[in-house]
């Protein structure tokens, strides 16, 4: 994929791949210009993913809680969030975009990389929430259900059959038995362009640092600080 004309041209082959047809064609085409694209491009095309990214992830976020909501009636709030922040986090996404074969229309810049890494892994989660937005508003919340459980639902199993290990919430059990108190995150500091920022974070207990670690959002962040805690305190 080389030129937006191409990208135009290719949507009935996207379409055959998502297994939709859209009324709004804008839509789709949107889901897979990358913000880098529209900066060297304006003359052909002044948006871009974000706000459809934006609202493909609260869309992914309430059809993936339904479902665990539905499914794990006996399973507590903490556990529910967990899955679901499984289910919904760059890996699983850009597992899903690899699945239906879409990686390949995304438009970016010259300047931006696609070579491995959490750049790129970023980009094509992006994508991935991108399109779940466009399907919602050309199709409503049903259609964006259909597709994700649709094309997906076998790895949305395999994903809760073995869950990584929740690294937060054992640091949370360990300093509330031994220490009656949770640990606490911090950003310490943030790198890079908004669309591809990496957070710095670090854990403390009392005071002390338990951990470091960073990530592209927050929570990842946390996640990393967590682990690092748990290997410096020898669990």
């Amino acid at each position: 994929m080389h030129t937006y004309d191409h990208l135009l041209q290719a949507i009935p082959i996207v379409e055959s791949q998502i297994g939709y047809t859209f009324q709004d064609k804008s839509l789709l085409s949107l889901a897979f210009i990358h913000r880098s694209f529209t900066n060297e491009n304006r003359s052909i095309i002044d948006t871009h993913n974000e706000r459809l990214e934006f609202l493909g992830d609260a869309i992914l976020g309430l059809v993936v809680s339904d479902f665990l909501y539905s499914h794990f009636p006996d399973h507590p709030e903490g556990e529910l969030s967990y899955l679901r922040s499984r289910l919904v986090e760059a890996p699983a996404c850009v597992l899903y975009i690899q699945k239906i074969d879409l990686e390949r229309f995304i438009m970016v810049g010259r300047g931006e990389s696609m070579n491995e890494g959490k750049g790129r892994e970023t980009i094509i989660a992006d994508l991935f929430e991108a399109i779940v937005g466009a399907i919602y508003l050309d199709g409503g919340i049903e259609v964006a259900r259909r597709f994700f459980f649709d094309h997906f639902e076998q790895e949305v199993l395999q994903i809760i059959e073995k869950p990584h290990r929740n690294w937060k919430a054992e640091l949370q059990d360990y300093c509330q038995k031994n220490y009656q108190k949770p640990p606490e995150y911090a950003v310490i500091g943030e790198a890079g362009p908004d669309h591809l920022k990496t957070f710095f974070v670090e854990v403390k207990l009392d005071g002390k640092i338990l951990g470091t670690g960073q990530g592209t959002s927050k929570k990842e962040g946390e996640q990393q600080a967590a682990e690092s805690a748990i290997h410096n305190l020898g669990l």
